[in-house]
């Protein structure tokens, strides 16, 4: 259950952007992003390093004799499965990385294209169901079907939600549709990269900070060719802070312990509680009104939840072997992507008027 709750409070970190953005000075939401991405994938990178650094400093202290013998021995099968996998670490990595960049982007896309309403019911609807059928087909595990109906519920939800926030939608451009669910997608995949790392005996605190490092000096080019005036403020540092450290390094901290213990597509259809927080925040320090829609939609979303949380998902004791078609099927069944409460709310696109 510590694993439901680790990404369920990851969630509370995700819905705290629109607030966060809300209360902040405008600006460019690909700066935004850009910013975003860098300081807490910075961060990520920088917790991931003193973890590695404080646990060979203890291994090295630690280990005598016998106990250096018997960690060598209980090392070497992790090293032999870890070369049984087709795909290289600095491959997944890379892969990975690229999800979390193309997210915001294409996040961004489908919104301007066909309204926050319909944009962010596509990505995060498309987001679980992307990532269960990648899991299925890479891992050769199927989700569950208390997961499909979980997903299915909490899905409604959402569009009940974002329906309600955003009637006036009536029409959709299909390219904005396809970029919504590129968003899915990119999510789906930058999940899956960190699942696959921490099969692999990564750390939660090593394969979140490897693929949102790389993700963050990539940012860097992004973020100098916009106009990032907004940083030289105190709101927006503020706001870049908060964003980059609690919204992301906080977020995909507790994201990443989750993950490490249930399944990716799981943990996809948990983060749709995300939208509970912004809505919340988005009444009690924003000052907004949830419609009667609204509130349907929110219990909705959380009665999907609630069935998925208590179906008493748990870890496996057998790892399983990702991104190979010979993986293990037996593992605990249960990762930024945004959601709306209204549409001054904004989601972990950090689209500025969510």
């Amino acid at each position: 259950m510590r694993f439901v709750v680790a990404v369920l409070l990851a969630s509370v970190c995700f819905g705290t952007t629109g607030a966060a953005q809300a209360l902040g000075p405008d600006a460019d939401p690909v700066s935004i992003g850009a910013a975003r991405i860098l300081i807490g994938g910075g961060a990520l990178a920088l917790v991931a390093g003193l973890t590695t650094w404080r646990r060979r400093t203890s291994t090295a202290t630690g280990a005598t004799g016998a106990a250096s013998g018997a960690a060598a021995a209980a090392a070497r099968p992790a090293v032999g499965a870890r070369s049984r996998h087709p795909l290289g670490t600095v491959v997944v990595i890379a892969i990975g990385a690229a999800g979390v960049l193309a997210y915001q982007p294409a996040f961004f896309a489908g919104t301007a294209s066909n309204g926050v309403a319909i944009g962010t019911v596509v990505a995060l609807g498309s987001a679980p169901v992307i990532t269960g059928a990648f899991d299925w087909a890479l891992r050769r595990r199927f989700p569950g079907r208390r997961w499909l109906v979980a997903t299915a519920i909490a899905t409604v939800g959402v569009a009940v939600l974002a329906a309600a926030s955003d009637p006036s939608q009536a029409a959709s451009n299909p390219l904005g549709i396809a970029a919504s669910v590129a968003a899915g997608a990119s999510y789906a995949v930058y999940t899956l990269a960190a699942k696959h790392l921490l099969d692999r005996g990564w750390s939660p605190a090593g394969s979140m900070g490897a693929l949102f490092g790389t993700a963050a000096a990539a940012s860097l080019p992004i973020l100098l060719l916009t106009d990032a005036a907004w940083l030289t403020t105190g709101p927006g540092l503020a706001m870049a802070l908060w964003l980059g450290l609690v919204a992301t390094t906080l977020a995909y901290t507790l994201f990443g312990a989750g993950l490490a213990g249930l399944s990716p597509a799981v943990v996809s259809t948990l983060t749709l509680a995300e939208p509970i927080t912004a809505s919340a925040l988005g009444v009690l320090v924003l000052g907004e009104t949830l419609a009667a829609g609204s509130v349907l939609g929110l219990a909705i979303l959380g009665a999907g939840i609630v069935v998925l949380a208590s179906s008493g998902c748990r870890r496996s004791n057998v790892r399983s072997k990702t991104w190979t078609s010979s993986s293990s099927p037996a593992s605990g069944s249960t990762p930024h992507r945004g959601t709306t409460s209204s549409p001054s709310s904004t989601s972990r696109g950090t689209a500025p008027t969510q």
